[in-house]
């Protein structure tokens, strides 16, 4: 049994977590092995509950326009795209042509290739050019740290009132209560958390989901 990528759970009260909740399915399965042949950078999947969770958020807020920032092979993506609305539609920003093939070969398998446009760019570039109409309902950014403030910022001002943005890595491991780690992406990490606090336009909310999770609801 692997390690989980969630803070404070042992493998076995995480795998009773996972499946009581929404369990991964037979191609979200086949996509996290697929990963995790990969290696150590397999940890950059998030976490099956994680998944779940993002569904439900898109199912609950009708998102009909959903934006991803790092995409990786796909496992949020296949999550987030399941809760669109009818009609809706997914934009996944990258940088990787390699890791986003397993993700475009998953969305096939998923059914979910009509309603995912994939833009291989650097995301500041991707999220700069998209139009402020339609508005985007839903975020989810879980790319490099460092850039986090930029695409908040970018996809903020694109969001609908009531829309959310969902922030990954945001407890990152605990180092961001380290004070000996002054690595360039904690130190982002924690510049970002403080400036969510403090940001009047957002209501945000941080969760012990995986590796930390949080929400920012646009007033």
């Amino acid at each position: 049994m692997s390690t989980p990528k969630t803070l404070g759970l042992s493998p076995e009260l995480h795998a009773y977590l996972v499946a009581h909740g929404t369990p991964p399915d037979r191609v979200l399965n086949d996509l996290i092995a697929d990963t995790e042949s990969m290696g150590q950078i397999s940890r950059m999947q998030i976490a099956p509950e994680q998944g779940a969770f993002l569904t439900m958020l898109a199912k609950l807020l009708d998102a009909r326009l959903i934006v991803e920032v790092g995409t990786f092979t796909g496992y949020s993506s296949i999550c987030l795209a399941r809760g669109l609305a009818d009609g809706g539609r997914l934009i996944c920003c990258d940088v990787s042509a390699e890791y986003t093939a397993r993700a475009v070969r998953a969305w096939d398998e998923a059914g979910l290739d009509d309603r995912i446009e994939l833009r291989i760019a650097p995301a500041a570039e991707t999220l700069g050019a998209m139009p402020f109409d339609p508005p985007i309902d839903l975020a989810f950014i879980d790319a490099d740290k460092t850039g986090y403030a930029s695409y908040y910022e970018l996809i903020l001002e694109r969001m609908r009132p009531g829309g959310v943005i969902a922030v990954d890595n945001v407890l990152w491991s605990g180092r961001v209560i380290d004070p000996t780690d002054t690595s360039a992406d904690t130190e982002a990490l924690r510049a970002f958390n403080d400036m969510v606090r403090d940001d009047a336009r957002v209501e945000p909310v941080m969760l012990p989901i995986a590796d930390g999770l949080t929400l920012c609801r646009k007033r």
